[in-house]
């Protein structure tokens, strides 16, 4: 094929079949196919995926699991999450994904977890067992990406101000043996000669910290709920942390124990949706609390508050003035660009607490420097901060 050629089934591709009137095919037999599997979703096809199988019967499913399949052929796998999530919004075909041959074709994403959580109540039982591998696999892919650094970062902020006098390399506190050793300074060699070192001590099996994550399970929150659900089940696996998981909207869900067993359990546990009274479930997480000054209450919230917001401030208020270290996310999500309810954000950083949206990798920071009580600004970006102003 000449450059003229390859330039023109390019365009042809791009501007659709309409583009047919002013010129003949130039699309091979594969670009066929692929221009098929577009013009599906973003031209007027409107029962190209949803043909009926006879009258009165409804859509049927056949169609689309074979379109899935065609565009994980045709497509590397980040341009496969675009269009078959198009694919569900354009062509309105949620209630297709119940279907197991639909499912079983699938890209497993964040945004399809969160499609298939808000269908969550609807999956029938033919379908369960093949939806719970599209969620499992996703939750296994955030795992892998966020556990290690995680747990890097929480013990690292626990044994900051504990030594040990066993030598353990990997243990060394660097910080402290540097400036204990620093009058043993050799100008000539121009090296510290060390003659201590210092160590974090190796850790006790006793419940250091105890976390609280209060997770709004509004639908708009799919993503921060999914990486939250995964944040909960690494923190409950750490025996130094006492965590509990708690889930609301205007009823309250505590689901310590499921998450303490496996994250895609805690998930199917979260009924996304309804409406949202965050005061409520804040009072709840307070009966949690036992020892102020070494617990992390961590809300991820949009902050749309249906509750009492005076009592909502007052309760964050006495959980800061009591010595919990107060974190309020306002998004968990890869973007870090939350939609929130920016008055009520503005009040709760008026009160001192840190509010704000964060992206998961610079979670393990974050929680870290919470645990530390360090000052959380430094986390603030232009896209998540909230202002006083």
């Amino acid at each position: 094929m000449s450059e003229i050629d390859k330039t023109k089934s390019r365009w042809r591709l791009i501007l659709g079949e309409e583009a047919n009137k002013f010129d003949e095919n130039v699309l091979s037999s594969d670009q066929l196919l692929l221009d098929q599997a577009l013009a599906a979703i973003y031209e007027n096809t409107n029962d190209s995926l949803t043909s009926k199988k006879s009258a009165g019967k409804g859509p049927s499913s056949p169609n689309l699991a074979k379109w899935l399949i065609d565009v994980r052929n045709f497509f590397p796998e980040d341009v496969v999450s675009v269009i078959q999530n198009d694919a569900i919004e354009r062509k309105g075909l949620k209630q297709l994904l119940l279907q197991p041959e639909v499912l079983q074709n699938v890209k497993p994403d964040i945004t399809m977890v969160g499609t298939l959580l808000s269908l969550n109540g609807q999956i029938p039982e033919k379908s369960k067992e093949t939806a719970r591998l599209l969620v499992k696999s996703v939750v296994d892919e955030i795992m892998k990406k966020l556990e290690q650094d995680m747990r890097k970062a929480v013990t690292g902020a626990l044994n900051k101000k504990s030594h040990s006098p066993i030598a353990n390399f990997s243990a060394t506190d660097w910080k402290r043996t540097i400036n204990r050793n620093l009058k043993n300074y050799d100008v000539a060699t121009r090296r510290i000669i060390p003659e201590k070192f210092y160590f974090f001590e190796r850790r006790q099996k006793q419940k250091d910290w105890t976390v609280i994550l209060d997770i709004d399970q509004s639908g708009s929150m799919y993503e921060s709920i999914i990486y939250s659900s995964v944040m909960g089940a690494i923190f409950a696996s750490m025996p130094a942390l006492d965590t509990h998981v708690v889930a609301f909207d205007t009823n309250i869900t505590d689901l310590t124990e499921l998450c303490a067993n496996d994250p895609v359990d805690m998930l199917f546990g979260i009924q996304m949706g309804g409406g949202t009274d965050i005061n409520k479930s804040v009072a709840y997480c307070q009966t949690l609390i036992e020892n102020p000054s070494k617990t992390l209450f961590i809300l991820i919230s949009d902050l749309y508050e249906g509750g009492v917001r005076k009592g909502l401030l007052r309760r964050l208020e006495e959980m800061k003035d009591s010595g919990v270290t107060v974190l309020v996310l306002l998004a968990l999500t890869d973007s870090g660009k939350p939609d929130y309810d920016k008055d009520l954000g503005r009040e709760i950083s008026k009160l001192g607490v840190a509010c704000f949206a964060c992206t998961p990798d610079r979670l393990p920071e974050l929680v870290a420097a919470a645990i530390q009580k360090q000052d959380l600004k430094r986390f603030e970006t232009v896209d998540s901060k909230t202002t006083t102003r």
